[in-house]
């Protein structure tokens, strides 16, 4: 069973920990939180020291005040691998997660070992602005106008699972969604659009695999491709039967394609220093 620990500053910071050995951080996507990830943590930790974070201002993690800078994210995962003495990690990141993942790659290559990038994109330049307009406006929209995230969750979850999506699976993204800190939220929005491009993602030198489901309507395989491309020909793995939550509505596929991807490169990354109270 994972333990949660709290990675102290402003703001503090949740994160479930499980196994031992090399350091890997998930990272969920915008409408999430670190429960996306518990079809991953018990079939990794036998491999990895497995931590999955609450990012600022989402689930057990403390709101903050002021504007959110998409770097902040960045400096977080400083944060939590300085927290449990990891020199070098392994970063899994999902839609939003994916792109903290570069940008940390781009912005301090030395404490990055690999990069896990599920259903991602490299920045809102790769959509037109009416698609950003619209990306914001289902979900920002309905919030200003005083609706809950609850409010929003069903139909903001359907748009992004595929059509073979179980109930439980809906239900699932549908339950994150819901419980998103709305003061927060908004800032993410704002912020994740803001950043239209990451940087060049061609001078990333961590090795990186791409993960996508095949029936993605937000960030389709092609995207991943094209990514993959400018990234020296990594890999990507097409799931079957997943939308844009791949490792949620295919969780047998993606942990092994991801675990058989990442297991001869498990040297690469550090293991903790030390295990915080």
């Amino acid at each position: 069973m994972p333990v949660t620990y709290r990675i102290p500053g402003a703001p503090s910071l949740a994160v479930d920990l499980a196994g031992h050995g090399p350091f890997a951080l998930f990272m969920h996507g915008i409408g999430g939180n670190r429960s996306n990830w518990r079809a991953q943590l018990p079939a990794f930790a036998p491999h990895f020291a497995c931590a999955a974070w609450d990012a600022r201002g989402y689930g057990g993690s403390e709101d903050y005040e002021g504007a959110l800078a998409f770097d902040d994210f960045v400096d977080d995962v400083l944060r939590v691998l300085d927290h449990f003495g990891v020199e070098r990690a392994h970063l899994v990141g999902l839609s939003m997660g994916g792109r903290i993942a570069m940008r940390t790659a781009l912005r301090h290559p030395d404490r990055i070992a690999t990069l896990t990038l599920l259903d991602t994109h490299e920045g809102f330049e790769a959509f037109t602005p009416a698609q950003r307009q619209a990306f914001v406006d289902s979900r920002r929209a309905p919030l200003l106008a005083g609706k809950e995230p609850a409010d929003i969750a069903d139909a903001v979850a359907r748009s992004l699972v595929g059509p073979k999506a179980t109930p439980a699976q809906l239900q699932q993204l549908v339950d994150s969604i819901a419980a998103l800190h709305k003061g927060s939220y908004i800032k993410s929005l704002q912020a994740t659009v803001d950043q239209v491009v990451l940087g060049d993602i061609s001078l990333i030198a961590a090795p990186a695999h791409f993960v996508v489901g095949a029936d993605d309507r937000l960030t389709p395989p092609a995207m991943h491709h094209e990514m993959a491309a400018k990234m020296g020909g990594a890999p990507v793995s097409v799931l079957p039967d997943a939308g844009h939550l791949s490792n949620i509505e295919n969780a047998e596929a993606f942990n092994q394609a991801a675990i058989e991807w990442l297991t001869p490169r498990a040297s690469m990354g550090s293991t903790p220093g030390h295990w915080p109270i």
